[in-house]
């Protein structure tokens, strides 16, 4: 794949023409238009989710914080996507190994957690399958891509001390994007996946070792498998030129998992829901050649 960049009107007859599969159609250009190589700015915005999955406890988080992203021909940051390097680039399917994340939690008292260790920042990473199943152009405007997505990642769990391997998951998903259907720069994202997990991950969300079982909370061996199914729907809109809101929320069904019998395990049903903000500070007069 070449280094080089492509400017000006070649570079927007390219991404009119190619639209690889990864294009985000969520941000400030639309399908038709190059996107900056390079931008930064600041970004924001609270979310409520779940301690871990099928947990009753809940974790609120709010950060505003500087952002950058990179649009390479094979090292990508941001933009959706998280840090990424790609292998192969095609218009219909692209191979990365990418990056993932989730925030830590506490085991508070007078959960089902008590007196056990506390759940630690989890990070993926591994190679992901993106394929372009279908593009979509409406007649009175706008345009939709229909993706669907493979993950197989490494996990692991970290205090910023010490990085503990929690074992691998697997992640087959269906994604879809429309942008200006309803609305004029507006866009819509919906995707529904499956979530299989090593018995090593499911062990940390759900094992009870001897040390801390409880009148009510009886010794459980773990076992891997099937982890939960999710939901999830966003919108984004624009506030300003260069600034752009975005709101949105997932459902997580749990019921037939591999460790329902936990006691650990306390719902089938979890949800998460969360708003943010963008606000692009620079971008880059060189444009991204995808």
């Amino acid at each position: 794949m070449s280094l080089i960049l492509i400017c000006g009107a070649a570079s927007d007859a390219r991404a009119a023409d190619s639209a690889p599969p990864e294009r985000d159609l969520t941000g400030f250009e639309a399908a038709d238009e190059a996107q900056p190589l390079w931008e930064f700015g600041v970004g924001g915005g609270a979310i409520e989710v779940p301690n871990y999955p099928a947990s009753s406890e809940r974790n609120f988080v709010a950060l505003a914080l500087p952002y950058v992203i990179y649009r390479g021909d094979v090292f990508r940051i941001g933009g959706g996507g998280g840090a990424r390097a790609v292998v192969v680039d095609e218009s219909d399917f692209e191979i990365d190994f990418s990056l993932g994340g989730a925030f830590a939690a506490d085991s508070d008292d007078k959960t089902a957690r008590e007196g056990m260790p506390e759940l630690d920042f989890l990070f993926e990473i591994g190679p992901q399958l993106i394929y372009k199943v279908k593009d979509f152009e409406f007649a009175d405007g706008g345009n939709g891509r229909l993706n669907l997505r493979v993950q197989a990642r490494a996990v692991f769990s970290t205090d910023f001390e010490r990085i503990d391997d929690r074992g691998f998951v697997f992640e087959p998903e269906l994604s879809y994007q429309q942008r200006g259907r309803l609305f004029e720069d507006t866009a819509l994202n919906a995707s529904l996946g499956l979530v299989f997990a090593t018995e090593k991950l499911h062990d940390y969300f759900y094992q009870v070792d001897e040390e801390f079982v409880t009148p009510d909370r009886p010794a459980f061996d773990a076992s891997g498998g099937f982890l939960g199914a999710e939901a999830s729907l966003g919108f984004s809109f624009p506030l300003t030129e260069n600034s752009r809101g975005f709101i949105g929320g997932s459902v997580r069904y749990h019921a037939g998992a591999a460790n329902e019998d936990s006691p650990l395990f306390e719902k089938d049903i979890t949800y998460s829901i969360g708003l943010g903000f963008v606000w692009r500070l620079y971008e880059s007069e060189s444009r991204a050649s995808w």
